[in-house]
């Protein structure tokens, strides 16, 4: 893949809105950072965002996560190694994503698990990774590289 263009370089205060929402996200998620990037990883599966997979499972990795849940996101469904926390910030993360409605009853489970306060930090990191995805596919930077030390 060729490196269309540095978005870092090219719009520094954009990428600051990221960035500085990236630093929120790490706060809200203190002591559950495994949580948040098994959601970022999942989203950029979907997304099929390679630089996001790549940097997300090292940083993962890093954190002591397993190679077997992280491969394993893809079936996440069918895997008995993820909590019911985990198991609703998944499937919240694919609804959000989708173009399917939130309904009153997937709402109703994921306050119930999860909480009102996670659920809007949450709902924020999925659209962030979002983003990140996004804005990686259109500017194709180098995959690969990112160093999670």
């Amino acid at each position: 893949m060729t490196t269309r263009l540095n978005y870092f370089a090219t719009s520094p205060k954009a990428m600051d809105i990221l960035l500085n929402q990236e630093n929120y996200l790490d706060e809200a998620f203190k002591g559950r950072k495994l949580l948040l990037e098994l959601v970022k990883i999942r989203v950029s599966q979907i997304n099929q965002c390679a630089l996001c997979i790549d940097m997300h499972s090292k940083d993962a990795l890093k954190l002591g996560e397993s190679f077997h849940r992280i491969y394993g996101l893809n079936a996440w469904r069918d895997m008995t190694c993820y909590s019911e926390k985990e198991q609703c910030s998944l499937q919240w993360a694919e609804l959000i994503i989708s173009d399917k409605p939130a309904t009153d009853s997937d709402y109703q489970l994921a306050v119930q698990v999860l909480g009102e306060q996670t659920l809007v930090d949450l709902t924020l990191a999925i659209n962030a990774i979002n983003s990140w995805n996004r804005i990686a596919k259109a500017f194709k930077p180098a995959v690969g590289s990112y160093d999670a030390n």
